[in-house]
């Protein structure tokens, strides 16, 4: 508790603090749980979503508002998708440190397919691999590449329109 406090200026927000915690606490762990289905991730996240809150108090809506379930809500949450993020991404990076490559072994009917991948800018290059190779989601890729889903979609579109072009360029299509 002395962490998040020692975050806090004023003496009333630091009450309006202690309030929050002993109130709010198993609603946010809920939260949390929920998402992540594990106990000590759970509580990494309403960890970091206190830590924010304590350091942006003036945000924090009355303790006895509607919409204070709400706000604390969407932080944990935030918070809990924080840490799905940085564990896809220590996943992929495990998985590259073992001598797994995101390219897969080709074979030779693929080559041509294989060179107009390699032509595409290195990004769009990750979103085809990681999607059509390797079998990720946009929702995963999304996580992976620490961008929106909605910035993913846009990526993979924009790469499989570039690869379709290549592709006809090259006369594969």
């Amino acid at each position: 508790m002395m962490i998040y406090l020692s975050a806090i200026e004023s003496p009333e927000e630091k009450i309006k603090f202690e309030e929050l915690y002993d109130k709010y606490r198993g609603f946010m762990l809920r939260i949390a749980s929920h998402i992540l289905r594990g106990e000590q991730d759970a509580e990494d996240a309403v960890h970091n979503a206190f830590l924010s809150l304590a350091k942006n108090m003036k945000l924090v809506p009355e303790l006895d508002s509607l919409k204070l379930r709400g706000f604390l809500y969407i932080v944990t949450e935030n918070k809990a998708i924080d840490i799905l993020r940085e564990r896809k991404r220590r996943e992929l990076e495990d998985s590259l440190d073992e001598g797994h490559p995101l390219y897969a072994p080709l074979d030779d009917e693929e080559q041509d397919l294989a060179w107009c991948i390699s032509q595409m800018p290195p990004r769009y290059q990750e979103v085809i691999l990681l999607k059509y190779s390797h079998g990720y989601t946009t929702r995963e890729i999304a996580s992976i590449l620490g961008i929106s889903f909605g910035a993913a979609s846009k990526l993979d579109q924009r790469a499989k329109a570039r690869l379709k072009e290549l592709c006809e360029k090259e006369g594969l299509l």
